[in-house]
């Protein structure tokens, strides 16, 4: 057992090293995407194995003494059977027909075996990754920030209603007591906060559905669509494959094989039955559905970042109750990747926050989606004040997006670091139009 355990465990650290995002000052393009990345919003956490990027240390005499999170959860089963169900159905009737080649009897019974764990109940669970990310993830905040997680700390974790996210922050949690066992920490899971956790917001819902149905959007789209070669690698009979299949299966079958990379113990596929250039085909797609749900466009009146709105003024809120408090201390928030995306572009951290408009130039413009939501994305926003200082008056803050430093849009000093004061000023002034207090919830 101990051996099989072994073998999983260096497969896993094999892939992960696939997986790792490229970090150098090159502006990724369409061609450095990886089939793993081109999962996107299923794109394992890449420090899941691999070591997050240096941090610079913060000028003479700072030192980290708060912290503010917001975190999407973990490595997850598909949400529903429905992808597992159509896939299964179609290769199961070609299987009955004797129409699949040695690959694509491969490709059924990994379905079907995936297919049936998920109907036992795993719909939108956490998987075993998932909960691995999150413990690491928690860990490497110990590590990197001692001065705030110690034995006198205040953590305050709160989760979406979710399970999967509240077990992300009790993994993460987790993490943090593995390294700090007598760590102070409050957590909660309450609809009372889903007013800023998860923020539903009718009016931009509106928008971001007339822009997935828009005349550029369907042709861009169209564009892009699959033309079916894939296939021939798992279907014997080219006439059976146009007939009868056709393109039914194309979203399902790469959607269900792309999540694989979710799970430690589900094969990967993807390259066995595509091509680099058809999983793109879907990325590309994607992507611009990611830049409409939550990114900066006239396509959506460059309304969709303002979603976050109550979220990021939570943030600012807690942290100002930090700065008055000699006791190191930490606000921790697990929830979704449709609030990180937004979030990332309220804030305009590195180039997130640019209007984007021209989609056939946005796979080549840097603007990819498992930069911002891979599987366990977040953000943290670490405060550094001289020690010994209470207020805000001379505190510098630092923003890290999946634990790589970024830019902000206002009050630099000097490499990742910013006056506090001028970047608050500039995201209060940003928001206000748009905030809205807590929310009363209707009743069921």
């Amino acid at each position: 057992m101990k051996s099989q355990l072994l073998v999983k465990v260096f497969f896993s650290l094999g892939i992960a090293s696939l997986m790792a995002i490229p970090l150098s000052a090159k502006t990724p393009t369409l061609a450095d995407v990886t089939t793993h990345q081109a999962g996107g919003n299923y794109y394992c956490y890449p420090y899941l194995y691999e070591t997050p990027p240096a941090q610079t240390p913060p000028p003479a005499g700072y030192e980290p003494f708060h912290l503010e999170h917001y975190g999407r959860h973990g490595s997850r089963w598909h949400i529903g059977y429905k992808l597992f169900d159509k896939s299964y159905d179609i290769l199961a009737k070609a299987k009955n027909a004797g129409k699949l080649t040695p690959l694509g009897e491969k490709t059924y019974e990994t379905i079907k075996t995936i297919r049936e764990k998920a109907h036992e109940g795993r719909s939108g669970e956490l998987s075993d990754k998932g909960a691995w990310q999150h413990q690491g993830i928690g860990k490497r905040m110990v590590e990197n920030y001692p001065q705030i997680f110690n034995s006198s700390t205040n953590i305050d974790a709160r989760s979406t209603v979710v399970i999967r996210s509240i077990l992300s922050m009790f993994n993460g949690l987790n993490g943090i007591k593995s390294m700090v066992p007598d760590i102070r920490i409050k957590t909660d899971a309450s609809y009372a906060d889903m007013w800023y956790m998860n923020y539903y917001d009718a009016e931009a819902k509106k928008v971001r559905k007339h822009a997935e149905s828009s005349k550029v959007v369907k042709k861009f789209n169209r564009r892009h669509a699959n033309k079916g070669g894939y296939l021939k690698k798992i279907i014997n009979d080219p006439v059976y494959a146009k007939d009868s299949i056709g393109n039914k299966l194309y979203h399902s079958l790469l959607t269900a094989l792309l999540n694989c990379q979710s799970h430690s113990d589900q094969p990967w596929l993807v390259d066995e039955i595509f091509t680099p250039e058809e999983v793109k085909e879907r990325w590309v797609q994607k992507n611009v559905n990611w830049l409409i749900q939550g990114g900066n466009s006239k396509l959506t009146n460059n309304r969709m970042p303002f979603t976050q709105s109550n979220l990021l003024e939570n943030i600012i809120l807690s942290a100002d109750t930090a700065m008055n408090s000699n006791t190191p201390s930490a606000n921790l928030r697990y929830g979704h990747d449709t609030i990180v995306m937004p979030l990332t572009a309220l804030m305009e951290l590195d180039n997130f926050g640019d209007e984007m408009n021209d989609l056939e130039a946005l796979a080549d413009s840097g603007w990819h989606d498992y930069l911002i939501v891979p599987m366990a994305a977040n953000i943290q926003m670490v405060f550094y004040r001289k020690p010994g200082t209470t207020g805000d008056e001379d505190v510098l803050v630092k923003v890290l997006l999946n634990e790589r430093e970024t830019s902000l849009p206002a009050g630099h000093v000097s490499g990742p670091y910013y006056r506090w004061k001028d970047l608050r000023d500039y995201y209060m002034n940003k928001i206000a139009p748009y905030t809205t207090g807590p929310l009363l919830q209707d009743e069921d």
